[in-house]
C-alpha cells in the first residue's frame, strides 16, 4: 500500500526537531499517531476501532482498524468472523484481534496536513515552554517594558519576547500608565496564560521593587556590604525602608540616601515622587520603633517583648506627625518593625497614669473601709 505521508520529508523534519529543538522525536510520532486515529475518525467512521503506526526509522505510516475474531458478527466495525481473520492472518484465533489495513480514499492528503499541523503544534509548545523557563528564572528581578495597553485595569507591556501584564493590585495607583511609554517592574510570578502561552505578572507595587531599586542604584546594597532588613509601603504615598551594615566604617543610610540625595533620589523618580524614608536598623527594638516613627521625635518606648507590643510617647506637638494621615507613618513603622505600636502624647500619658493612679487609690480606700 502506498503509505499515507511523504516518509522522506517527514523523518528528515522529525530529525531536525530533535536535533535544534530539542523534541524526542518519538514523542512527535506519537502525537502524529494519536492525531491521525482522530482525523479518520472525523471523516470516515467514528466507530471502527483504528489505530495509526509510524515506522521510527522509515517514517512510513499505516492505519489499521482492529476488529475481535469471534464467531458471528453483531457489530462489523468491532468485531470479524473466524473465516474473514484467517484470511488476512492465518494464525487467528477466536476471541483474539486481528488488524485490517485500511486505505480510505484521499486520507494521504488529511494525513499530510495533519502530520503537519502536529509538528507545528509541537514546535510552539518547546518555544512556549522554553520562553516560560527563562522568564520564571528571572522571577525577582527588574524588566523594562514598552506599554501596549492601558485601560480596563490592566497595563499590558511589551517584554519583547513575552508579553507582560500588571495587574490593578500590582500598579502605583498615582500612576498615570500611557501607550509607549516605557516603564520598569518587578517580575513578581510567571504563569501559563491562555492556550498554554507563559504570561509575565509584573508589579510596580509591591516592597520588592524598591528592594531591586535599591540594590540596583546602590552598590554597597549590590555587594552585601548593606543589607535591607525590612520595606514596609504604601504604593504611590510612602515607603519606609531599614538598612543595616556589620562594617562599623559604613554609613547604611548617608550611603543609600548618597551624596546632595543623588541615589535615592533616583529611586524616588522611579517610583514618581513617592517619599521614601531609610532607617537604620537596630537590634534593640526601642531603639528601632524610634528611628521607624521618623520623621517624628521619641520621648520614650516602652517595650513588651513577650507580646511584642511598644508603647511609644510622642511631644504633645509630634502626635498627629507621629501617627501621620489616616494612621499611614504609625502603620508603615508597625509594617517596618514587625511590632504592634500604640502612640500617646505626653499629656494622653500622664493623664492615662494620672488615672491609673486614682483607680489605685479608690480601690484602696475601698478595702480599708471593708
Amino acid at each position: 500500500m502506498k503509505e499515507l505521508i511523504d516518509n522522506k520529508e517527514l523523518v528528515i523534519a522529525l530529525e531536525e526537531l530533535e536535533k535544534e529543538k530539542g523534541i524526542k522525536k518519538d514523542y512527535v510520532i506519537e502525537a502524529i499517531e494519536t492525531a491521525l486515529v482522530t482525523a479518520y475518525k472525523r471523516n470516515f467512521d467514528a466507530a471502527e476501532n483504528v489505530k495509526v503506526v509510524m515506522d521510527k526509522v522509515t517514517g512510513a505510516t499505516h492505519i489499521y482498524s482492529t476488529k475481535e475474531v469471534v464467531e458471528a458478527v453483531e457489530d462489523a466495525n468491532l468485531q470479524i468472523s473466524l473465516d474473514a481473520a484467517k484470511k488476512v492472518n492465518k494464525k487467528a484465533k477466536l476471541g483474539e484481534t486481528v488488524d485490517i489495513e485500511l486505505a480510505p480514499k484521499n486520507f494521504g492528503r488529511i494525513a499530510a496536513q495533519t502530520a503537519k499541523q502536529v509538528i507545528i503544534q509541537k514546535l510552539r509548545e518547546v518555544e512556549r515552554e522554553v520562553l516560560y523557563n527563562e522568564f520564571n528564572d528571572r522571577q525577582g528581578e527588574i524588566v523594562s517594558g514598552i506599554i501596549q495597553k492601558a485601560d480596563g485595569g490592566i497595563v499590558v507591556l511589551d517584554l519583547g519576547k513575552l508579553e507582560g501584564v500588571i495587574p490593578l493590585k500590582e500598579q502605583i495607583p498615582t500612576e498615570k500608565y500611557r501607550v509607549n511609554d516605557k516603564i520598569r517592574g518587578y517580575v513578581a510570578s510567571v504563569v501559563r496564560g491562555q492556550k498554554g502561552s507563559p504570561q509575565v505578572i509584573v508589579s510596580r507595587a509591591c516592597g520588592d521593587f524598591v528592594r531591586k531599586l535599591f540594590e540596583f542604584e546602590i552598590p554597597e546594597i549590590y555587594e552585601g556590604l548593606i543589607e535591607i532588613k525590612s520595606v514596609s509601603r504604601v504604593p504611590g504615598s510612602r515607603c519606609k525602608v531599614a538598612v543595616y551594615s556589620t562594617n562599623p566604617d559604613i554609613d547604611p543610610v548617608g550611603s543609600c540616601v548618597g551624596q546632595k540625595g543623588i541615589r535615592i533620589q533616583n529611586i524616588i523618580n522611579e517610583l514618581n515622587g513617592e517619599k521614601i524614608d531609610v532607617i537604620e536598623w537596630n537590634e534593640d527594638p526601642s531603639i528601632f520603633i524610634s528611628a521607624a516613627l521618623l520623621p517624628a521625635q521619641v520621648m520614650a518606648v516602652d517595650i513588651k517583648e513577650e507580646d511584642k507590643f511598644a508603647q511609644v510617647i510622642v511631644p504633645d506637638d509630634q502626635l498627629s506627625l507621629a501617627i501621620g494621615k489616616a494612621g499611614q507613618n504609625a502603620r508603615l513603622a508597625a509594617q517596618l518593625t514587625n511590632w504592634k505600636i500604640d502612640i500617646k502624647s505626653e499629656s494622653q500619658f500622664r493623664e492615662m497614669i494620672m488615672a491609673a493612679q486614682n483607680a489605685e487609690e479608690v480601690e484602696e480606700t475601698v478595702e480599708t473601709e471593708e
